[in-house]
């Protein structure tokens, strides 16, 4: 099964410190090693991206920073594990490399499964 983890929190944290990016690292090499994780990243802040919205019938394209969003993602990373409860037990021992490396962060590791190639919804026909 695959899993999409998102890590959700405040851009008003700032960067994160140098021990945990080590210690992400070494997480982020044990599982690649594993098997397990397949690729990921970490997000620069939103200064640095863009929204492309479409509304009303119109695209639109806005500068970051996105000033509206009080949470913002900052890293994603995609696995393959046996269960939804091995994806929670990997999160949570992600967020502790957080409350270990980073007191006083708050933030969410989101983890969503992903929809094999062969099961993905149909389209809605119009």
């Amino acid at each position: 099964m695959k899993f999409m983890m998102m890590v959700i929190h405040s851009e008003k944290q700032g960067l994160p410190p140098q021990s945990l990016i080590d210690a992400i690292g070494k997480l982020t090499e044990e599982e690649i090693k594993a098997g397990r994780m397949l690729g990921g990243g970490g997000l620069k802040p939103t200064a640095a991206g863009a929204h492309v919205r479409l509304s009303g019938g119109r695209v639109t394209v806005t500068d970051g920073p996105f000033t509206e969003a009080k949470e913002v993602i900052g890293g994603y990373a995609q696995f393959e594990y046996k269960s939804k409860q091995d994806a929670i037990q990997s999160a949570i021992h992600f967020m502790e490399l957080h409350k270990q490396h980073w007191p006083g962060w708050e933030g969410v590791s989101e983890i969503r499964e992903m929809y094999p190639p062969d099961e993905c919804p149909p389209t809605a026909k119009g």
